[in-house]
């Protein structure tokens, strides 16, 4: 039995669960969980728990958080990402980097933001993502978050690929979604990196091929 943390840099198709399911079977031990759920579309920083260090949950979940990602500016979908379904498509000829960048602005600081269907959130005891993928779709309460930093790393349109420094409970995909409604082109995600959470950057993680015992990190309860 080990006590500690490791820095996971998850990889694009499958789901945070499915990399604590690998470190139960590498390290032979049950006690194991993450703190920040990534879905199957995301890469990047996962912190996983190991032994009594899954007593600190709560601790690492409240940490803020940084994304890398891409934008598909014209597509709506199910999901808000380009995994789902497309609900509409519109041009985007008209939309250039500054009117992105200006509303952009607009969801800098203390906001408002409704968790996706599509995202680990409960509703009467059942996460809304399994609600989705049965087709069902239920009102969600607006919580605050707030974003730190929001801003354009490159634009070619229909992609605009932008950073995000934020709060815990803050949903890139929904932002995304939000984003293209104000813009009146709709967007989704493309892509979504995690590059930090709390003062763990991507730099500091192992991939899942490398990982080993070494990697683990003491971390007292």
């Amino acid at each position: 039995m080990m006590d500690g943390i490791l820095i996971v840099n998850k990889p694009v198709g499958i789901t945070s669960h499915d990399v604590v399911d690998f470190v139960r079977g590498k390290f032979h031990m049950r006690r194991v969980g993450h703190a920040g759920t990534l879905d199957p579309l995301a890469t990047g920083v996962l912190i996983v728990l190991l032994g009594q260090s899954t007593k600190l949950f709560e601790r690492f979940v409240a940490f803020d958080k940084s994304y890398r990602a891409t934008l598909r500016l014209g597509l709506k979908t199910t999901t808000a990402d380009i995994m789902g379904k497309t609900i509409v498509e519109r041009p985007t000829e008209n939309i250039d980097c500054f009117q992105v960048q200006e509303v952009f602005k607009k969801f800098t600081g203390d906001i408002e933001q409704t968790p996706p269907m599509v995202s680990a959130v409960k509703h009467k005891g059942e996460r809304l993502y399994k609600m989705a993928w049965k087709g069902q779709h239920v009102e969600r309460t607006p919580r605050q978050v707030r974003i730190n930093d929001l801003k354009v790393l490159r634009f070619a349109s229909p992609e605009v690929e932008f950073f995000m420094s934020c709060s815990k409970g803050t949903y890139v995909r929904q932002l995304a979604e939000d984003v293209g409604e104000m813009l009146g082109c709709g967007a989704c995600i493309a892509q979504i990196e995690r590059t930090r959470v709390g003062h763990f950057d991507i730099k500091d993680s192992v991939s899942l091929e490398n990982l080993n015992e070494s990697h683990v990190r003491p971390w007292a309860c």
